[in-house]
């Protein structure tokens, strides 16, 4: 006969679960450079295009998503014994619309400057640029538009990370035998995007339905996307595709990007925060990972020491600005 757990044994089973729904989800992230670097080697697919159809194919899943929510959240509302109807239907202001489109336009710039990224220098490095140097602009950033003053801590993470990315290059460098440029400066694009991106979402759409931000995000950022695929030419060759490079288009718009985000929401309900950002870490370096193996990338000496630099700077940032 088994014993029933305690609620304490309850509550940290229940963290950890969310703690490893997090995990997943960071691993399956780290699965869109890798696929979207073998689309590029074996197809006339552009990064932009790869982009709107990832999100044209991400959005109606999250619009399903958002109806869910929604009933859920006027079905949880009518049960708390609220007098008026009206009061249980989920409404958002003008206000946060107009952030949440913001979203989507931070939104599309990021999915063509990190795949430009990941076609130019390859997912690893790409990757571990555009998404550990973003936190740490965020941490600096956010201070100025909270009329604050960054903090030794945000200081610190911002050398690290200046240092960790430099590291980087020369590990770069080292492996390919070029300075790759072009490449570097895209993935720092995208991460000063993403940084946007989160400041956004963080201070302007705060308290609108996670999957109504995410249905809003994805349709507004395809929509901004379609005219520049078409007007690029990003339509023209697609009838070369074949069936296996339709299938890597798919699989991104619904593994990493759908279900990753679902297992990360799900994780999130369970996880506090400080935990949550640093299990996110795991992102870049699971990039790096698969880069190495499947991929054959390296990062070299320098490149393996820069790339734990950056992930502390997250970690410190993330902390800092969660204290």
């Amino acid at each position: 006969m088994t014993t029933p757990l305690s609620s304490a044994q309850l509550q940290r089973a229940t963290v950890i679960r969310g703690a490893l729904l997090i995990a997943v989800a960071a691993a399956l992230w780290a699965t869109t450079g890798i696929a979207a670097k073998f689309l590029f080697n074996d197809s006339v697919m552009t990064p932009i295009t790869l982009g709107f159809f990832r999100l044209t194919i991400a959005f109606p899943c999250f619009f399903l998503l958002m109806f869910w929510e929604q009933r859920s959240l006027s079905f949880s509302k009518a049960r708390s014994n609220d007098p008026a109807p009206e009061a249980n239907r989920i409404r958002l202001t003008l206000k946060t619309l107009i952030a949440l489109a913001a979203l989507g336009l931070f939104q599309a710039a990021y999915q063509g400057t990190y795949l430009v990224a990941v076609e130019l220098i390859g997912a690893g490095i790409a990757t571990l640029i555009a998404l550990c140097v973003s936190p740490v602009l965020v941490a600096l950033m956010a201070a100025p538009l909270l009329g604050e003053r960054p903090g030794l801590v945000t200081w610190l993470a911002l050398l690290a990370a200046v240092a960790g990315t430099v590291l980087l290059v020369a590990g770069d460098i080292e492996t390919t035998g070029q300075l790759r440029l072009g490449g570097l400066l895209v993935a720092l694009m995208a991460a000063f995007v993403y940084a946007g991106f989160t400041l956004t979402s963080r201070h302007a759409a705060a308290g609108a339905p996670v999957f109504t931000t995410a249905f809003v995000c994805f349709f507004t950022g395809a929509l901004v996307l379609l005219p520049i695929v078409a007007m690029s030419g990003g339509f023209d060759e697609l009838g070369t595709l074949t069936w296996v490079d339709w299938s890597l288009v798919v699989y991104i718009g619904l593994v990493p990007t759908c279900l990753g985000y679902l297992c990360f929401f799900a994780g999130m309900k369970a996880t506090p925060a400080t935990t949550s950002s640093i299990i996110v870490t795991l992102e870049p370096l699971f990039v790096a990972v698969l880069a190495w193996v499947i991929l054959g990338e390296m990062l070299g000496t320098a490149g393996v020491i820069g790339a734990v630099v950056l992930t502390l700077a997250v970690i410190v940032a993330s902390r800092s600005a969660r204290a």
